[in-house]
């Protein structure tokens, strides 16, 4: 681990959002519930994601934007993480296949885990810092966080300019902290509770302010420089006043996605900064805003470059516009565990080895096989002994994360046990060589064709004893997101 060079220019080397495939619309609820839920959609994170998976997504995007940066140190932020006690961080370090020498930590459990993350980044002496967050934003049926929520994760590499070209440059920013009492909830508990939102309201106002001002003077910039602003706050009133301020002197304020994708907890900020970035010309200053138990406020012009890293990946917008919203509200009533189901009479999984999952750390969590030195020969899961030649323990680590695959065969299986049945197992050729078994996921059964271009995606597979157990599964690829008739399966 090198350390940053004194004075460097720091900013933004890639950001990306990441948001989950299914959409509930709002409407399905006000059907169900009788009480109205409000207008448009929420991203729903499937029965297999959670928190973490959807900040690996986020981050394997961020880093794919960012080429060959380092990465020194680590920090996931999450409201909803799997664990109260184990680290989170350790996970994602895993599926990104970072090195062994690289820090992990969670940034803690509150909605400012985020940007409290993002500004000790901002100021590290590592070269590069990660940070990722996700939230699944979940509660009791027709809740304020049902309703008003929604799931994603989020991912920003910072880095300083010694490193490569920086899509956005770190201008300055500043925060205000008061304790008060907004929305909260108790461990292990579904709901989170909220105070009424105008005490919430002039809190927020105010601390928003202080440090919007503060962060223009480090900054050294005046409001007029300032082309646009995204505000991340838990409910739409909370710096609702600053943004009508800066509307009014000619500030562009970005979308909150409240009607499109609904607030995603501590990725939120992450989210609307991907888009900040984006969406903004070279040469622009961007402010991000951050409200959640104080106020946090970032300023950054945007370089040449971005334009490059938005090439490289969907956008926010192009997420929100490509979402799948046919899922019923029976469906996410029952991924969430508040309607339970009978599932498939086949027993349920029993919990993880740990040391079985040591053993196969690489495999289980960075997807990589292994690739026979003298015939070429790719082996998936990794093995010692080549099948072609049977050369032994003369292998190289071959990383299949990001490698396309096409569904050879497939099978619909209504008797395996799932959290939500029935699943799709299809077989999988991979370009370059490599044939595996896998499930597939982010698609019904109707949808999948032989030959379908597929992509892999770190998810969850089950929990058992408390233990959340993940592993790699196959997901249509974007060119594959048009529904196909189904040509027969094995």
């Amino acid at each position: 681990m090198s350390a940053a060079t004194p004075n460097a220019v720091r900013g933004i080397r890639g950001v990306a959002a990441y948001l989950p495939h299914w959409r509930l619309q709002r409407s399905a609820v006000t059907a169900v519930l009788g009480s109205n839920a409000g207008k448009g959609t929420r991203t729903v994170a499937a029965y297999d994601e959670d928190a973490v998976t959807m900040a690996v997504e986020a981050g394997r995007r961020a880093l794919r934007v960012a080429g060959e940066a380092s990465v020194d140190a680590l920090w996931f932020a999450s409201t909803t993480g799997p664990y109260a006690e184990k680290t989170a961080a350790p996970i994602v370090h895993a599926a990104l296949r970072l090195d062994g020498a690289v820090p992990a930590a969670d940034a803690g459990p509150g909605l400012r885990g985020a940007a409290a993350a993002l500004r000790s980044a901002l100021r590290s002496t590592d070269p590069g810092v990660m940070v990722c967050a996700g939230d699944v934003r979940t509660g009791p049926a027709g809740s304020i966080e049902e309703k008003g929520g929604g799931d994603a994760g989020a991912a920003v590499l910072v880095a300083d300019a010694t490193s490569g070209p920086l899509a956005a440059e770190y201008l300055g920013g500043a925060s205000a902290t008061q304790e008060f009492l907004d929305r909260w909830r108790a461990p292990g508990e579904l709901r989170t509770h909220a105070w009424e939102e105008r005490f919430g309201q002039q809190r927020y106002d105010d601390l928003a302010g202080r440090a919007w001002d503060a962060a223009l003077k480090d900054a050294g910039v005046d409001v007029e420089q300032v082309s646009r602003v995204a505000v991340s706050s838990p409910h739409a009133r909370a710096g609702a006043a600053l943004a009508k301020k800066l509307g009014a002197a000619g500030v562009d304020v970005a979308d909150r996605l409240d009607q499109s994708v609904g607030f995603t907890g501590a990725a939120h900020p992450l989210v609307l900064l991907a888009g900040l970035v984006e969406q903004a010309s070279p040469g622009q200053v961007v402010a991000l805003v951050a409200l959640a138990d104080g106020a946090d406020v970032f300023l950054f012009r945007v370089a040449d470059s971005a334009a490059e890293a938005v090439a490289a990946r969907p956008t926010v917008d192009e997420q929100v516009a490509s979402g799948d919203d046919s899922l019923t509200y029976a469906k996410y009533l029952n991924w969430r565990g508040v309607l339970p189901v009978q599932p498939p009479n086949r027993p349920e999984p029993a919990r993880m080895s740990a040391s079985a999952a040591e053993r196969r750390l690489d495999w289980k969590y960075g997807f990589v096989g292994s690739r026979d030195r003298s015939s070429g020969a790719l082996h998936l899961p990794p093995a010692r002994v080549s099948f072609v030649g049977g050369a032994v323990d003369d292998m190289d680590p071959a990383p299949m994360a990001d490698v396309p695959a096409t569904v050879a065969t497939f099978t619909v299986d209504s008797l395996a046990y799932s959290p939500s049945p029935p699943i799709v197992f299809a077989v999988c050729d991979f370009d370059g060589g490599g044939r595996l078994p896998v499930e597939l996921t982010d698609v019904t059964a109707d949808q999948v064709s032989i030959g379908m271009a597929v992509e892999m995606t770190f998810r969850r597979l089950n929990t058992a004893d408390g233990i959340a157990n993940y592993f790699w599964k196959a997901r249509p690829a974007a060119s594959a997101r048009v529904a196909a008739p189904t040509e027969g399966g094995a």
